[in-house]
């Protein structure tokens, strides 16, 4: 079973990343970066790799993510969706009870509300006066 590969796709907000695992020591690259390099919180690596510690298998896998749109946090919520789906993949048994309770297999359906004509953001009117 030499260059078993599985996929995920996790997407947040306005972000989509394509996650593949691979069997490893536990290495995460985001857009051809080192994860501490990508995301600039210790709150967002974490979030980003917490999939691994609900599941107990931190240092099992590799991780090659490319993610784009959206802002940082949206980036980070999609990777976790995405190595998620990734580990559901790779083994149901063992994963998805755990990932599943935990609320990491659940798309977040929160998207940006889109601009009305005559307001100035989706909801947000210019100061209305009576005079």
């Amino acid at each position: 079973m030499a260059n078993v590969q599985y996929y995920g796709t996790g997407r947040r907000k306005s972000s989509v990343a394509r996650v593949r695992l691979l069997p490893g020591t536990g290495k995460v690259i985001v857009n051809k970066k080192d994860l501490g390099d990508y995301f600039p919180t210790e709150l967002l690596k974490q979030e980003a790799v917490r999939p691994f510690a609900v599941a107990g298998c931190e240092g099992k896998y590799d991780v090659i993510a490319l993610v784009n749109g959206g802002g940082f946090t949206g980036q980070a919520g999609a990777v976790r969706l995405g190595i998620s789906r990734a580990l559901v993949q790779a083994d149901a048994d063992a994963y998805k009870a755990q990932l599943k309770a935990a609320g990491f297999l659940t798309r977040d359906p929160r998207m940006k509300e889109r601009k009305k004509y005559g307001l100035k953001k989706a909801r947000k009117a210019s100061q209305f006066s009576k005079r």
